[in-house]
């Protein structure tokens, strides 16, 4: 359905003049983008009461229809926007040219939604994130850093790169310059790939615990950390809130070749990890058997501490699908995978009220019963243009048992290559489906790329907000 018949549908007109303009500075008063647009909608729809922000997601986590969508941009690795699109999408809106964005995950090159852009966009969800990045240094000490494309933003105080003679960049374990590099960003590129930093595999002395070592009992550093953070969380108490659980991915890629260690030991070559799953399967079993006797005991200490504060736990973003179907059988899921995801949602159930959220890009429709036996209530990132992810069935057959966070605008093609009224379109689309009695965190299906137009995350931004009318 095009968006002028969507929008005709629903009573109202499409404009292409105000399309993207409705979120700028010159939007008409009552729609100024500084304003949250929950507050600015509720007295036109009397559908349901007015909700803060952590009532709407708590609406949504326990499938009961909100006052309207409840929405998400930058609480999670998972759930972002890179710091490009976030600069122009900022100055767009908040018109501020001398702002420079913080780049909070340096892997992807995520960037900051500040409390003055999320209060515009009308953000619901803050994030807790782990107490450092994945190339081992805290966010701190801020310094100015330029990409590519001449975008000014800041970058962590360990922030160190070198430029190879090829222009590509170079990042460094903790920012340690006297470290092997760990990352690599292409010259002209946007974000950072892992440099794999493996050893020749000697399979006689393989030892599990050469990939247990980025694993601990919490310390008194991260315990310290999550004070703050629970402390930061008490002075937003009518903000939505989701806990980065650390070590509780299990066989999570991006983490396996550990680019927060100087020099890390195991299997930690992405392809030799793969074919670990099936050619030393007992290796990798106990890898995972520590692993979460560890996850379970940090479980029980951070619970306590940030308790009601947030509503729920990004647990894994481990990869099961393709574009084109799953890239492991149920069974071997089953086998290796499924026991300690249901240990872990088990002891998260038992001593918080969190709803556990777990990230599988792909074609994993046929994983999900799988997936909801082993107690996740949140799927990320709904990759609806995978194989078998059409959102009407995915609503119909799984919405009354699992919360769909992501889904809402597919970043593969739509936003970085469509129209802005397709972006409209198709958000107005997907709010409607996935929305439908709560069950529903609009978020774009994975991180949004640099490359988005600002014009199509106007788009977007301004479907969610006239989806309440």
């Amino acid at each position: 359905m095009g968006a002028k018949a969507l929008a005709k549908r629903r009573g109202g007109q499409y404009n292409r003049a105000t399309h993207s303009a409705g979120l700028g500075r010159g939007a008409p008063r009552g729609d100024r983008p500084n304003q949250p647009f929950g507050q600015v909608e509720c007295h036109r729809k009397e559908q349901a009461a007015a909700m803060n922000s952590r009532q709407r997601l708590q609406a949504t986590l326990g499938h009961r229809q909100p006052d309207r969508v409840c929405v998400d941009f930058g609480s999670t690795a998972v759930t972002g926007m890179h710091v490009a699109a976030v600069s122009r999408l900022r100055r767009a809106i908040l018109g501020d040219t001398t702002f420079r964005v913080k780049v909070i995950e340096p892997y992807q090159m995520l960037g900051e939604i500040d409390e003055a852009l999320g209060q515009a966009l009308g953000i619901d969800v803050a994030g807790v994130l782990g107490r450092t990045t994945l190339f081992g240094f805290e966010n701190a000490g801020w310094k100015p850093f330029e990409l590519f494309d001449g975008t000014p933003v800041l970058v962590p105080e360990q922030f160190n790169v070198t430029t190879e003679a090829g222009g590509d960049l170079l990042m460094y374990p903790e920012g340690d310059l006297s470290a092997p590099p760990s990352g690599r960003m292409p010259q002209g590129g946007w974000f950072f790939d892992s440099i794999v930093r493996q050893p020749p595999i000697d399979e006689g002395r393989l030892d599990p615990a050469d990939n247990l070592e980025e694993f601990a009992p919490f310390g008194d550093r991260e315990i310290a950390y999550y004070r703050r953070e629970a402390e930061r969380l008490d002075r937003s108490p009518d903000k939505g809130a989701i806990l980065s659980m650390p070590g509780t991915a299990f066989g999570d890629i991006a983490l396996v070749p550990a680019p927060w260690m100087k020099r890390p030991k195991g299997i930690r070559d992405i392809a030799e990890w793969y074919l670990s799953t099936a050619l030393r399967p007992d290796y990798v079993r106990q890898v995972f058997q520590r692993q979460c006797e560890i996850a379970l005991g940090n479980i029980d200490v951070l619970a306590p501490i940030l308790g009601d504060r947030v509503q729920a736990a990004f647990l894994t973003g481990t990869d099961f699908g393709t574009q084109r179907g799953l890239f492991i059988s149920p069974a071997s899921y089953r086998d290796l995978f499924k026991p300690f995801h249901a240990a872990v949602n088990k002891r998260i159930h038992e001593k918080t009220t969190w709803k556990t959220f777990i990230h599988s890009c792909g074609s994993v429709a046929d994983l999900i019963p799988d997936l909801i036996e082993a107690g996740f209530d949140i799927l990320n990132p709904v990759q609806t243009s995978a194989a078998g992810m059409d959102p009407r069935r995915l609503k119909k057959d799984f919405g009354r048992q699992l919360v769909f966070w992501g889904g809402g605008a597919d970043t593969q093609h739509t936003m970085a290559f469509g129209a802005p009224e397709a972006v409209y379109s198709e958000v107005r689309e997907r709010i409607e489906i996935f929305g439908d009695g709560g069950g529903f965190v609009f978020d774009s299906v994975h991180n949004i790329q640099a490359n988005t137009p600002t014009e199509n995350l106007l788009a977007m931004f301004r479907a969610i907000r006239e989806s309440s009318r």
